[in-house]
């Protein structure tokens, strides 16, 4: 599935991305560039705007009104909408910055480019084809581990009200 999303989803943006979605975002656009990228590109357009979404979707353009307060809740509600999974597998991944492909990169390349201690303790590297922004799973994977499965409870939680 592709999407594009609104200004206010930023943060959401760079979970699906990393999630391996691949998402078109800018704070920058207008609701009509939206509207008309999401047409173009055969893109759901995810919103927070219920005005804009009434607009997109009386145009015939698919649009996706997000409601979740927290992050896990709106990764739980697109998840259940959309059938992806919420466990990151970085051969999937996307660049959360520039939505480019993350590819595993050996730490002998990477000296001067990340800290000496980065690479002491860990040896697992991706760097994005694109804007070259390289990453690892350090400290942050334990809160981005207990927001995945947050949103996997919520998501069961969710299924359970419609049986």
């Amino acid at each position: 599935m592709k999407f594009i999303a609104d200004a206010m989803l930023g943060k959401l943006v760079r979970w699906l991305r990393m999630l391996g979605e691949d998402v078109t975002y800018s704070n920058r656009f207008e609701d009509a560039e939206l509207i008309a990228v999401a047409e173009k590109e055969h893109r759901v357009l995810l919103t927070r705007d219920s005005e804009l979404h009434k607009r997109a979707t009386s145009k015939g353009v698919a649009a996706f009104y997000v409601e979740g307060l927290t992050e896990a809740e709106k990764l739980a509600e697109l998840a259940g909408r959309f059938g992806f999974t919420l466990a990151i597998d970085l051969k999937r991944s996307r660049c959360p910055r520039c939505n480019a492909e993350i590819q595993v990169t050996p730490k002998q390349k990477l000296a001067g480019k990340v800290e000496k201690t980065t690479l002491i303790y860990y040896n697992e590297f991706w760097k994005c084809s694109k804007c070259g922004r390289i990453y690892w799973q350090g400290a942050h994977w334990r809160g981005i581990r207990a927001t995945l499965e947050e949103a996997k409870k919520i998501k069961g939680q969710q299924q359970l009200k419609f049986i």
